[in-house]
């Protein structure tokens, strides 16, 4: 995790050249389908070697191919070591069949078969903290949009208001000015004319 907040030398940042999405597509052609939040949170807690870059939609991880194939190979492993499990209490069964098994063997191999419960244990753990994980992030986008609806509202709004104002403004400042244009306005000429006549 501290890994991804240190900067990056330059040499070292070209190592750095999948985007989550291209990394998706490797899982996914590895036959490991990941989705795109579950590759995120492999990135955040450091399942993945990757770095944060800001952009003007916020945070991107770029990743390293080689974490990448790393990962997908302790996946496989892990994979083929869950079939193996799942497989063994089948090699027990088709022993029981085949030959009479003592009381006390039997009861050695039914404490064995709670293996693959316990794997399975570990998997929906995990796959309940992935989904508590994705529910909050899911929470988090919902209150980023709900705010950014609230903000344009409020935007849309106060560009209305200012419109009402100028449109309001645009009726009251023209009409006065239009009115004195149109009334005569008496010279000095005429002024001094019109008092010449009446002193005549």
């Amino acid at each position: 995790m501290h890994e991804q907040s240190r900067p990056v030398a330059n040499g070292e940042e070209q190592a750095y050249t999948l985007t989550v999405d291209e990394a998706a597509a490797l899982y996914e052609q590895a036959g490991f389908g990941r989705t795109l939040r579950a590759i995120q949170k492999y990135c955040a807690r450091g399942d993945l070697d990757c770095i944060r870059e800001q952009t003007t939609y916020g945070e991107r991880f770029r990743i390293t191919p080689t974490s990448v194939a790393r990962h997908i190979e302790q996946i496989e492993q892990l994979s083929q070591a869950n079939r193996r499990d799942q497989s063994r209490p089948d090699a027990n069964v088709r022993a029981e069949s085949n030959e009479p098994v003592p009381v006390e063997k039997d009861g050695a191999s039914v404490r064995e078969q709670p293996r693959p419960d316990a794997a399975d244990g570990r998997y929906v753990d995990q796959l309940e903290k992935e989904n508590a994980f994705l529910r909050d992030q899911i929470g988090l986008k919902d209150r980023q949009i709900e705010r950014r609806d609230n903000q344009i509202e409020a935007m849309i709004e106060r560009d209305r208001e200012t419109n009402i104002m100028i449109e309001s403004l645009q009726r009251r400042i023209p009409l006065p000015e239009g009115r004195r244009s149109e009334e005569p306005r008496p010279t000095p000429h005429t002024e001094v004319s019109s008092d010449a006549e009446a002193a005549g």
